[in-house]
């Protein structure tokens, strides 16, 4: 195929992405207040702790084995990279632009975690869809691409909920003790100041500054590691997604399972069927949550312009051209299959926006919500463009 059809059939999808975006925008505007912050809160709920699981559960119980799993043991790790080489490039962006500590978390997050799961899941689909697709009829490429699809989202999920949670969950904590010795040194100056200003009045000097003996720096530190153990929130590592996975995982790669619960004739299927029906809800209510949340994006400029510029180079620029190399490099080393679609899927890993997860985390930290939103809006209006050529060239590459 030429590079101007590959090119037309690599626009559908982000058109179509693009589309259902701009609908949720419409209905998030006050006239509208369809999708207002109450209406995005419950919807965003229902998605997290209802459809996402289900997608997850269903996608994976139907498509992946055993022998699959084997097949595709590269894709785990290639996310991995993404992930750990997009911490990186942000870290160093960080270091560069000298972000504030608020927001530190919030672009390293950015630049690690790539939408691996709802961007793909119309992705995919509409290139297969696609008469002129070059990878092969629609039931064979759909065979494939469904099963490429589910494990990303899974273990995307999971180095979600895991490797940047715990990042971001860092650098909101290093914020606030930032934050709250400000303000205790604020109101010590303020104190000092007092004191020294009236002379009837003798200045009693706090232990704060004194010296700490070792024993007390031992016990303080090893409390505060408990602390932090104890504050982490099993329930956001062990999300409702992450679980859909796992219990997917279980059901496709044991036969006994996948046999009563996956099949026109197996006796359990009605709970198969169901998830499928709810999971199916997932992509189009969490579009129609993007667009809704791109609003905020327009009404908040607290954002630097140099980190949005940061990042849009991090994941549009620098991160395609390593996984040109990466992918290209195992299938040189035979650790990639010769089958063109799995290495277009492990190289277009690299060159998607944000995840969607990241505005949730932002939010149940409370720490950079108006400035994630503004990158999500603009780093997902330069998808249109960048995921377009990309994935024309990664067409172009692996044919």
């Amino acid at each position: 195929m030429g590079f101007v059809a590959l090119f037309m059939v690599a626009l559908m999808p982000v058109l179509k992405t693009l589309l259902l975006t701009a609908v949720g925008l419409v209905l998030a505007v006050d006239r509208i207040n369809l999708l207002g912050p109450t209406a995005r809160h419950n919807l965003n709920n229902m998605v997290f702790y209802v459809f996402s699981p289900c997608l997850m559960g269903a996608y994976l119980a139907k498509t992946v084995t055993f022998d699959v799993m084997i097949n595709m043991w590269f894709m785990p790790v290639n996310i991995l990279i993404t992930f750990v080489i997009g911490s990186a490039l942000g870290w160093i962006l960080v270091k560069i632009t000298k972000a504030p500590i608020n927001l530190q978390g919030l672009v390293i997050g950015c630049c690690a975690a790539g939408n691996l799961g709802n961007l793909l899941l119309i992705v995919i689909p509409a290139i297969c869809n696609e008469p002129d697709n070059p990878f092969g009829e629609y039931s064979v490429c759909m065979g494939d691409g469904a099963a490429y699809v589910s494990v990303s989202m899974a273990v995307g999920a999971i180095y979600i909920w895991s490797y940047v949670y715990v990042i971001m969950k860092i650098s909101a904590e290093k914020s606030n003790r930032v934050e709250r010795l400000d303000t205790h040194h604020s109101v010590v100056t303020i104190r000092s100041s007092v004191a020294t200003s009236d002379s009837k009045e003798p200045l009693l000097l706090s232990k704060v500054g004194g010296p700490v003996p070792m024993l007390e720096k031992i016990k303080n530190g090893a409390f505060g590691f408990v602390r932090r153990i104890r504050s982490i929130n099993l329930q956001m590592l062990f999300a409702p997604t992450t679980i859909g996975s796992v219990i997917g995982f279980v059901v496709g790669v044991v036969p006994l399972l996948k046999m009563l619960l996956v099949g026109n004739s197996a006796p359990l299927r009605i709970i198969f069927s169901a998830s499928e029906i709810l999971g199916g809800a997932t992509v189009p209510c969490v579009t129609l949550i993007v667009g809704a949340n791109l609003l905020r994006g327009l009404r908040r400029s607290g954002m630097s312009a140099l980190l949005i510029i940061g990042i849009i180079v991090v994941r549009y620029i620098a991160l395609p051209l390593i996984g040109i190399v990466v992918v290209r490099g195992a299938h040189h080393f035979g650790w990639v299959g010769s089958n063109p679609l799995y290495q277009f899927v492990l190289m277009l890993q690299f060159a998607l926006p944000p995840a969607m997860s990241i505005g949730t985390i932002s939010q149940l930290f409370e720490a950079g919500e108006g400035e994630c939103s503004v990158v999500m809006l603009w780093t997902y209006a330069m998808s249109a463009l960048a995921l377009t050529l990309w994935s024309t060239l990664f067409m172009w590459l692996v044919l």
